[in-house]
């Protein structure tokens, strides 16, 4: 039982604040996999809309455990009022994650024999989502005060601020709250920046009402100049990595970490046809040799686009009602909405990856909106080989290249991975093409092999 209530603390904290050449043309591609969230465990979403100092966070987790036990401490900026907080369905978060996760494309190629229509490829296109009322008594002599209290949804919430650490500490653990050992020192920081603390537990009844067996995502409204999400206290108890995946809604355009570097994830590569039967070992492989070779310390981009319109979509894009429900107040009326439900203009979706934990990430992360507008999505390509005769000077040239082709696809995947090339290419059914012919060097022709000699 211990352990689940860690979780549930960290996972809450964690996840929002506390809380995936050459050859014949080939025809447009379509989508048969998918990276999305669910591919990685310990995975926390958090979707930040923000329009100058307007902030809105929404909150999901991948909490499994007693509802009694769930609990969540979130560092906010000011006190909220009722109407700043909101609580949301989980189906909308997973529509952008669909909408932005990345994806492996397929091809075919077409017959080399034919009349060439060249296509752009997509992959040079692209590379340009009981009552939780705590007893007051003995708030105030540790330095605790409550600064408000409301009921919403399935949820108990409390706006706490504080004097020091370790009354809050106390505070929180005479409530019910699992407070990891060595919290206070971040729990401090806070306090020392006039922080205030968003504490929420489940209302039993109210969540029996909804006849739901899981949570929904908590969602809070505010203004504040800085542009930032609060992952310290996340780690506290943390065993191991945690995945963070962060989901911005802006007008201006791409967002990027200004405390960590920002990485753009390889993409447009071709890779072995047999990745399709298992692409989420290939990217969970491919992600995790990525953040190696960044020391373990980026953000990684994984979508950038125009949430306008999208070229082939692996989901619709998110409609106006929905964007609305995830703040984006631009994104027109609920009568509009319902009238004409294509996506809002002006929203601009980046999806970020990080995978962290205390020792790389010490700092809450810290981000900016850019003027960049170009679209970016982490994309893989496999390519069918024509199975026709192609019987023709340019078939011939084609089919004697193939080996090629098939020897960079396994170096690629190689590569990305760090899976070893030559059980890649027994996944293949393709030998390793033969060493080059060895010559001696030109300049030992230049003068029949004679040595020279002195004198």
């Amino acid at each position: 039982m211990k352990s689940n209530r860690k979780r549930a603390f960290a996972a809450a904290a964690g996840a929002a604040i506390l809380f995936a050449a050459g050859g014949a043309a080939a025809f447009c591609g379509f989508y048969v996999a998918k990276a999305d969230t669910k591919l990685f465990n310990k995975a926390s979403k958090v979707v930040l809309m923000r329009d100058g100092d307007r902030t809105v966070i929404t909150m999901a987790n991948d909490y499994e455990g007693p509802l009694e036990e769930f609990a969540i401490v979130v560092p906010v900026p000011t006190v909220l009022e009722r109407e700043q907080i909101h609580v949301t369905e989980n189906a909308i978060i997973d529509h952008l994650d669909a909408y932005t996760a990345p994806r492996l494309v397929e091809y075919f190629d077409e017959d080399p024999c034919a009349p060439q229509i060249m296509y752009e490829r997509m992959a040079q296109a692209t590379a340009v989502d009981e009552a939780m009322p705590a007893p007051r008594s003995g708030a105030k002599s540790l330095g605790v005060t409550i600064e408000a209290e409301y009921t919403v949804g399935e949820y108990d919430i409390q706006i706490l601020s504080a004097e020091q650490s370790d009354g809050l500490s106390v505070f929180l653990r005479e409530n019910g709250y699992q407070v990891p050992d060595g919290a206070e020192r971040t729990l401090e920081s806070y306090i020392k920046q006039g922080t205030k603390f968003f504490v929420a537990k489940v209302n039993l009844d109210e969540q029996a009402k909804t006849g739901r067996t899981y949570l929904r995502p908590l969602q809070m409204a505010f203004e504040t100049p800085k542009f930032m999400l609060p992952i310290r206290l996340g780690m506290a108890n943390a065993d191991g990595k945690q995945e963070l995946f962060v989901f911005t809604l802006t007008r201006k355009g791409r967002v990027e970490t200004t405390n960590y570097r920002t990485v753009k994830l390889p993409t447009g590569q071709e890779i072995p046809r047999y990745v399709k039967d298992d692409f989420g070992a290939f990217y969970q492989a491919m992600f995790a040799a990525q953040t190696e070779k960044e020391s373990e310390r980026a953000v990684f981009l994984e979508y950038a686009w125009d949430m306008a319109w999208c070229d082939p979509c692996a989901a619709d894009p998110l409609s106006s009602s929905e964007l609305r429900e995830l703040g984006v107040f631009w994104a027109g009326g609920e009568n509009e909405a319902r009238i004409r439900p294509n996506p809002a203009p002006d929203v601009f979706v980046t999806r970020l990856h990080v995978s962290y934990d205390a020792e790389h990430f010490p700092e809450d992360l810290m981000f900016k909106q850019t003027g960049d507008r170009s679209n970016f999505q982490g994309r893989y390509v496999i390519r069918h080989p024509y199975q026709g005769q192609a019987q023709c000077e340019a078939g011939e040239a084609y089919r004697a290249g193939l080996p090629k082709r098939f020897d960079a696809e396994a170096q690629t995947l190689a590569r990305l991975t760090g899976w070893s090339i030559d059980d890649i290419r027994d996944q293949m059914g393709v030998e390793a093409p033969p060493e080059p012919e060895k010559k001696d060097p030109w300049w030992r022709r230049l003068w029949g092999g004679d040595e020279q000699k002195d004198g």
